[in-house]
């Protein structure tokens, strides 16, 4: 089965393919329903072309999946020589109206129909066959059961099914609630998430017992309303097939992969396309060691840890959707899982030894020039030049050094990082590997300076003698985890860490989507 990865910029693309998806998916500048996503635009097909070049094999969706209005369709007419310049092998479309347009304009690319059509029957499937469709993405209410149906009443049709990440309470994402609130239709890709706002349940008509819970439930006297929103208030009804509204749980199906391969299915799809680099990585990861298994190319055993990793990512609880029957999707929650964890910074590849050695250049010019400083100075002032660097150490970094063995790695910082953090890395084949106090310095490249921290929109490089990988990821334990080591080790428990800090190495190396 395939494994399909959501990529909401270019560099969640290459991680996409880093960390083990057969396929990724995209969409482009206003034509898809996650425009809050950066998706792609400009020159940055150059850059999608490379990273599939570097990963011979690995497919490209594009998401096309709004609802068109007559003035889009236009507008997508005139943007068609922008879309020609992407290596696009497959469209996501829910709007027939756009289907005979890219059939003459992209002859070579596949048409999957998007779970936004909400096709669940095999009548469907063979009228979207018809109409030269190659794959469906089912409707999300669709359970293993139907899809086996489906596969076997259209053996030659793909069918791909969304497997891990947010759902919708929606019937397959059409809501009408964002819209209806503040004029953000979701159907166009404006989705403000209405359904998970921080709503308070009030009573409108006087004092509730809880003997008549049940009745005012079914009267709709319970009301609703945003905090942030005091003055609107949104009725509440139960009725005899449905439960509740709002915010449903997160998909997981790790641990049931073997029932879509026996029910035919060809594609599992994660969503996240809005979601961090670290999230889509990792997610990705967890899911390439669960299809190694199935495929026996490693042990349960082996891939363990890395689907643990699953429950250790932002997440609300998970669920089975309608994959077994409604009843767990019927079930709303509030609040999410934090991750105990937080990225710190992304790895580039390792600097070639000219860039290093100008790095080195521009230390050594800067630690001459305050030493000649610092010699022209009468003693007087060379002591207050002293207690002004004791004072002010960020204004006086030192210039780094060389040593033996050490290499720098290019490297995007995403969150503060300081000299005392416990840095893990972490990479497609290496659960986690702890960087030890001393084993690690982050540089300005462009002064030679050795930051004391440094954070988003620093120029920074990472030395270390470590051999890392260009796609890993460097992530610091979250305050929760911090705390928790700490009074750990207060208490004398020696060992009493996570199992993301333990330095494991596989395969002998270190290394609410709607579509």
């Amino acid at each position: 089965m395939e494994l399909l990865s959501p990529a909401g910029n270019v560099e969640k693309l290459r991680f996409c393919y880093a960390y083990g998806a057969d396929a990724a998916y995209i969409g482009l500048k206003n034509f898809s329903l996650r425009v809050k996503a950066d998706n792609f635009y400009g020159d940055e097909y150059r850059q999608v072309a490379a990273i599939k070049a570097r990963y011979p094999g690995r497919k490209l969706y594009c998401a096309l999946n709004i609802s068109f209005h007559n003035a889009e369709l236009d507008r997508l007419k005139d943007e068609l020589p922008y879309f020609k310049q992407y290596p696009i092998d497959a469209f996501i479309v829910q709007d027939l109206g756009i289907v005979p347009l890219l059939q003459k304009e992209f002859p070579h690319a596949a048409l999957h129909l998007s779970t936004q059509a909400s096709c669940m029957n095999r009548e469907a499937v063979k009228i979207y066959k018809s109409l030269g469709f190659s794959r469906i993405v089912m409707g999300r209410e669709a359970s293993l059961k139907e899809i086996a149906q489906i596969k076997d009443a259209v053996p030659d049709m793909e069918l791909e099914c969304f497997v891990h990440g947010a759902m919708c309470i929606a019937y397959s994402g059409r809501c009408l609630m964002s819209a209806y609130l503040n004029g953000r239709s979701a159907q166009e890709g404006f989705c403000s998430h209405t359904c998970r706002w921080d709503y308070d349940l009030l009573l409108n008509r006087g004092w509730l017992d809880k003997a008549g819970a049940k009745f005012l439930a079914e009267t709709g006297a319970l009301v609703l309303r945003e905090k942030k929103r005091p003055d609107e208030t949104f009725p509440v009804y139960e009725g005899e097939h449905f439960t509740a509204v709002l915010s449903s749980k997160d998909l997981c199906m790790v641990d049931y992969l073997d029932e879509f391969k026996k029910a035919g299915v060809d594609s599992l799809k994660i969503e996240g396309r809005m979601k961090s680099v670290y999230y889509v990585a990792l997610i990705t990861r967890a899911y390439r060691k669960a299809l190694d298994v199935l495929d026996g190319r490693i042990s349960g055993e082996e891939a363990a840890p890395f689907i643990d990793e699953l429950y250790k990512v932002s997440h609300r609880p998970y669920g089975k959707g309608f994959y077994f029957g409604p009843d767990d999707a019927d079930v709303t929650v509030s609040g999410e899982s934090s991750s105990p964890y937080e990225l710190s910074a992304q790895l580039g590849p390792e600097l070639a030894a000219d860039e290093a050695e100008q790095v080195f250049v521009r230390a050594d010019f800067l630690r001459k020039r305050r030493e000649a400083e610092y010699a022209s100075l009468v003693p007087q002032a060379q002591k207050a030049y002293d207690d002004r660097v004791k004072a002010l150490p960020d204004r006086y970094l030192p210039p780094v050094q060389k040593k033996e063995g050490w290499r720098f790695y290019a490297l995007k910082v995403q969150n503060m990082i300081r000299q005392d953090s416990r840095l893990e890395a972490v990479g497609p084949g290496l659960l986690s590997l702890p960087l030890a106090q001393g084993s690690w310095q982050l540089v300005n490249p462009q002064t030679g300076e050795v930051y004391r921290w440094c954070c988003d929109g620093h120029p920074a490089v990472l030395y270390t003698p470590v051999e890392l990988g260009e796609d890993f990821l460097l992530r610091s334990p979250g305050p929760g985890l911090a705390a928790a080591d700490g009074n750990a080790a207060a208490d004398g428990k020696a060992g009493a860490t996570t199992e993301g800090n333990a330095a494991t190495v596989a395969d002998g190396k270190a290394d609410g989507e709607v579509n």
